[in-house]
């Protein structure tokens, strides 16, 4: 009964895998599950739990460090007594010790170094973000890439289709006398071509797919398959979009793209670095205290009770302990040159970054722009290509063409309608990706 039960949930846990397999995955639903699972992305997390722990760490620097300690020692062999004669002694001592220490003054080393945890930590936040969006512009040209090769693959396959169907004419047209063999094997041979170009845009869609799942991290791309707008969506998506200029798009980038505030940070962080090095230059006070007691036995001499001894020998203290720099071979001095160094590199680092954000921006406006216009005069190319090729196929069919112009206008329609097919996605593409540097989510 027990058996029949197991695999009775193992065939329910493998339907629903199975399911979840065959379902229709949108963009969004892409790219948080390539965000969850990761792996870059969860060695970051882990990074963001470390500067958490550092910070902990700093913050706990104000507390006291408090110590205990027991001793025991034990000392034998012959030794001179008071009469000027040598015996055999045997001592004994037991110590205990609790001592505490709290820093007063560090040279303002303390709060700068607090304060240089939590920028790192708001880095680390930063540089997490950023690799999130990484993964889901990868995600999202994945996608787009499937897409395309989608519509270029249902293009090679109505090509088969008008092949497929110019043959069984021209077949009969043979059988009639009406057309040569001649003609018949030249539209074979392009029948042939187009299966040929159909197999080849089958295995692009294949490893696109295969792409996409693995930047998902899923364990095979057998079932999986993604929503697919239709024409009038896809117009529509790609249309609610208004260009806008790259110094627009790349003023509000600088507010919100996480590699722009991960820099900022740590830019600020280096100046507190500086003053950390700089709390070598200052006094530091520190205020301790303890208290103790001890137990001793010595052979020969009667001792009082443990607990009397420890009651008389208790004692404590209490002091201030003030330290003064006054010369460490330079290493002072030297600190705080490499600090203002790594201050001078950080502001390099965040200049380098802008500058290659807005190439960026301007890249991808020039491609909108461009898919934008391509889609345009693509759409115009397919209204042409398809009244041409409609034209040449009525005067065939009656005889006033040959097979060569039908098939050179078949072809031109069909590009066409590649190219404007390529021009839509790209221009979807773009449009989108230009609204992510503005800090707008990644979808369509």
């Amino acid at each position: 009964m027990n058996k029949l039960l197991l695999i009775g949930v193992l065939a329910v846990q493998a339907h629903l895998g199975a399911s979840a397999q065959q379902k229709a995955w949108s963009l969004r639903e892409c790219c948080d599950y390539a965000v969850e699972h990761n792996i870059g992305i969860k060695q970051q997390q882990n990074q963001c739990r470390q500067q958490e722990i550092q910070l902990s760490t700093a913050k706990n620097s104000r507390l006291p460090d408090v110590s205990g300690s027991v001793g025991q020692n034990f000392s034998f062999g012959r030794g001179l007594t008071m009469d000027n004669t040598y015996t055999n002694t045997n001592t004994s001592s037991t110590s205990i010790q609790l001592g505490a220490s709290v820093p007063l003054f560090t040279g303002f080393e303390i709060p700068n170094q607090i304060k240089l945890n939590q920028l790192n930590l708001e880095a680390a936040t930063a540089d997490l973000e950023k690799a999130k969006n990484d993964i889901r512009m990868q995600v999202a040209q994945a996608y787009v890439q499937i897409l395309y090769d989608m519509e270029m693959a249902d293009v090679a396959h109505r090509q088969i289709q008008i092949d497929s169907a110019q043959v069984a004419r021209l077949q009969a047209f043979v059988d009639n006398g009406k057309a040569s063999g001649v003609e018949l094997s030249q539209q074979k041979a392009t029948l042939a071509n187009s299966k040929l170009t159909a197999t080849q845009a089958d295995n692009n869609l294949r490893l696109a797919i295969l792409t996409l799942t693995q930047l998902l991290e899923l364990d095979t791309p057998e079932g999986f398959t993604i929503s697919r707008p239709t024409l009038e969506e896809l117009n529509n998506l790609a249309g609610l979009v208004s260009l806008v200029t790259p110094d627009q798009v790349y003023a509000e980038a600088l507010g919100v793209k996480p590699e722009i505030i991960s820099q900022q940070l740590k830019l600020k962080g280096a100046a507190h670095s500086i003053k950390i090095a700089q709390a070598g230059h200052y006094p530091t006070l520190s205020l301790s205290g303890g208290l103790g007691t001890n137990y001793y036995t010595t052979s020969g001499f009667k001792s009082d009770s443990f607990g009397k001894q420890l009651e008389n020998n208790f004692s404590q203290y209490i002091g201030l302990n003030l330290s003064v720099p006054i010369f460490n071979r330079f290493s002072t001095r030297n600190r705080i040159r490499s600090a203002r160094v790594d201050q001078a590199n950080q502001q390099l680092q965040l200049d380098n970054t802008k500058k290659t954000l807005y190439k960026e921006i301007q890249q991808v406006y020039y491609n909108a722009l461009n898919a934008q216009t391509k889609t345009q005069s693509s759409a115009e190319a397919v209204n042409s290509s398809k009244d041409a090729f409609e034209l040449v196929q009525a005067k065939y069919e009656n005889g006033k063409a040959t097979i060569t112009e039908f098939n050179e206008a078949k072809n031109n329609y069909m590009k066409s309608e590649s190219d404007l097919v390529q021009a839509r996605y790209e221009n979807l593409y773009q449009h989108a990706l230009l609204e992510f540097y503005r800090g707008r989510e990644l979808n369509f």
